[in-house]
Formats: structure tokens, sequence, C-alpha cells
């Protein structure tokens, strides 16, 4: 682990520890559960670019990624939201100085049963079902009716550690507080598990989830045609809940954590984020 001029000798003996057993550098890599299967994805692959580094990859949500990058305990903080002013601060008060590097982008998908009738929803349908103050407590109050579903919306939610939690709050809700009885999930992968079972179930989470089991709605804004989440429209921003991903360095990369980003930001690290179902930062030829 990279190391800057406050870290206390402590953590220089751990960072010792973390050391592999033949001496390679560890880059420490902790945060969104939306970027974990791409972030693995990468640390992978780099074991054939450069075997004398590795990547030690963890999830918990992009709000623990923060935390440890906050903390100076991690090199690569992983985020699918931006970090809060008072975030921030906080970290230039322990002398840590993050820095953003947008790596993709990601439709925050919004899925449904399999079974539900519905192909389309509007911003404001999804304010009713999950705001604090909606009056959406059955799909019927839509005007939806779901075959093996009386009951009232089961409604799927994250955990508010989470950047998708978070964005997804912004994007709908604006300021308004999501509605109390949510089930709010550990995991993106949980979030679909679970609405695939579920006929009264809706849920959201990001793009790359997604499976054949599952629908994935069709999302109208202000009277516009809606937009279907896709790897196409979230890059060029017109599906209404589409999201950068963050990566976040104390400082601007140096060494090996900067020759790490750099390949992340090449064709072959942004063909590897393509093919996990999230968009490029930029058009790439892939093989």
């Amino acid at each position: 682990m990279y190391l800057n001029k406050s870290t206390s000798l402590l953590g220089a003996l751990l960072a010792l520890f973390a050391m592999g057993a033949e001496g390679r550098t560890v880059i420490q890599n902790k945060g969104s559960d939306t970027l974990v299967n791409v972030a693995q994805a990468w640390a992978e692959a780099y074991q054939t670019v450069n075997p004398d580094v590795a990547v030690a990859v963890s999830g918990g949500g992009s709000g623990t990624g923060i935390a440890a990058m906050i903390n100076g305990t991690v090199d690569i903080a992983n985020a699918s939201r931006k970090m809060k002013d008072k975030e921030l601060k906080m970290a230039q008060d322990r002398g840590h100085n993050p820095v953003e590097h947008v790596v993709g982008y990601d439709a925050l998908a919004v899925y449904i049963h399999h079974d539900n009738p519905a192909d389309t929803l509007t911003i404001e349908q999804l304010a009713q079902i999950y705001g604090r103050d909606g009056k959406a407590k059955k799909w019927s109050d839509i005007g939806i009716t779901v075959p093996g579903c009386k009951d009232e919306i089961v409604v799927v939610s994250r955990q508010n550690n989470s950047g998708t939690y978070a964005y997804f709050r912004k994007a709908v809700l604006g300021k308004e507080k999501y509605r109390t009885g949510t089930l709010d999930m550990h995991g993106s992968k949980d979030v679909v598990d679970l609405v695939e079972k579920t006929p009264c179930a809706i849920g959201y989470s990001g793009l790359a989830y997604a499976t054949d089991h599952i629908k994935m709605a069709c999302i109208s804004n202000d009277d516009k045609p809606c937009v279907s989440p896709s790897v196409e429209t979230a890059g060029d921003g017109t599906y209404p809940i589409a999201r950068p991903l963050m990566m976040y360095t104390n400082g601007e990369p140096e060494g090996d954590i900067k020759a790490y980003m750099d390949w992340i930001m090449s064709d072959e690290g942004q063909c590897i984020i393509l093919q996990k179902g999230y968009a490029p930062v930029r058009p790439v030829q892939c093989n």
C-alpha cells in the first residue's frame, strides 16, 4: 500500500504485512458494490500487465470506500456517487486530498418482476412509490395490475451507505426522503434476486446486474418519450437515471497507482468495463 508522509509507524508496519510473500506492491481498492465486479476483473487482468503489483479489491458500498479514503486506509476508493463537500473537508482536515477520476458510466435500472405488465414508468410514478409522502402503495394506485400480486408494492432499496441509494434518491426524490418500510438490500445483486422472485416487487440497481429473468422498465421524465437503460443511453446521458462511476485517489496518483489508473483508462481497461455492462468513458475498439 502507498503511504503519505503523515502515515504513522503503525500504518507503515501494517502496510509491510500487506505485502505479498513475494514482496509485491499491494494496492488497496475498496468501495462501491456497483463497481466491485469490474474492479475485480481489472485487478485480475492487471496481473498479466504487471505481476509485481497486486490489487486487493473489496466492496461494502461507496460510503465504505469513501470513509476509508477519509481515514487514509485505502489507495483507491470506488464510488457510484460524488464525495460530499463535508466528506472532502473531513479528508482534507486529516491531511488527505481526494482526487476524482470518472472511469465509466452506468444506467441505474429500475427492475420489476417478469410478470409485471408495465413497460414504462415515469419519474413521478417512481417518486410516488419510493417517496416518504408517496401515494402509490399498491400497483393499482398507478393503474397497473400485476398477476399474483394482491398486496402492497414490495419496495426494494439499498442500504444508506450505498452510492446507488444516494444517487437514486437525488435523481428521483430530490430532497424528499425514502418511504418507511423499504427492504434495504446490502448488494446490487441482492436487489435483482429479490425482485426476480417477488411478483409485487420493484427495485433499482446497476445495469450490469440485469438477467433474462427480470424486466427493466423504460423510464420517462417531463412528458418526454421513455428511454430504456443500456450501455449506449448511459454513455450519452439520455437515460434519465444515468450516472458516472468514479475512483478516488489521495492526490494525483503516482508510481504504481498512476500506472494502474492509466491502464484502467486505456483501451484494454475500458474494454473490460464495457464487457461488464457499463459504458466506457470514450469510444473504444475491443476485440
